[in-house]
């Protein structure tokens, strides 16, 4: 399973984001341009002392990152995320362990070019006029989590 975040813009979400992933080992790519350095104190603060726990890797655009992908990892499928519009909700899609979720960026989402690379598309549910979206670490946790735990990941003996 892996993460990507694509043009973050808060440093307190990718932060909490590596420290997810950090817990789970789960590989995290951000796309740039970023709307932090990486050394911005409120993202070094926010993942605390996991920083060199979190498998990071950070490209300079989308196009990069999807090349590697498609040489290094070619039977994994990138899962396109979102709040609440289109594709299936979370908790019914069957995740594979090798998964690629990848999410927008907090104040746009992530542009049609983006969401056309693949078929595979998951939202979150959200009950109806109670808001339009989720924060994109909260947004994160859960699929990242669903995914896990329903590809059998979880399971393992070296979860504790």
């Amino acid at each position: 399973m892996e993460v990507v975040l694509f043009e973050p813009e808060i440093p307190p979400n990718t932060g909490n984001i590596a420290r997810l992933c950090a817990v789970t080992g789960t590989r995290l790519h951000l796309i740039e341009p970023l709307g932090f350095r990486l050394e911005d104190r409120y993202l070094k603060r926010a993942g605390l002392d996991y920083w060199p726990h979190v498998q990071l890797s950070v490209w300079p655009d989308m196009e990069h990152f999807c090349r590697d992908w498609h040489v290094t990892r070619p039977s994994a499928r990138l899962v396109i995320t979102s709040s609440k519009k289109g594709g299936t909700p979370a908790h019914r899609f069957a995740y594979r362990r090798d998964d690629i979720l990848v999410f927008g960026k907090e104040t746009a989402g992530l542009p049609e070019e983006v969401k056309a690379l693949s078929p595979h598309h998951v939202r979150i549910p959200m009950l109806k006029e109670h808001g339009r979206c989720l924060n994109l670490s909260t947004s994160c946790g859960i699929v990242l989590y669903l995914a896990l735990s329903s590809s059998g990941t979880l399971d393992g003996e070296e979860w504790s």
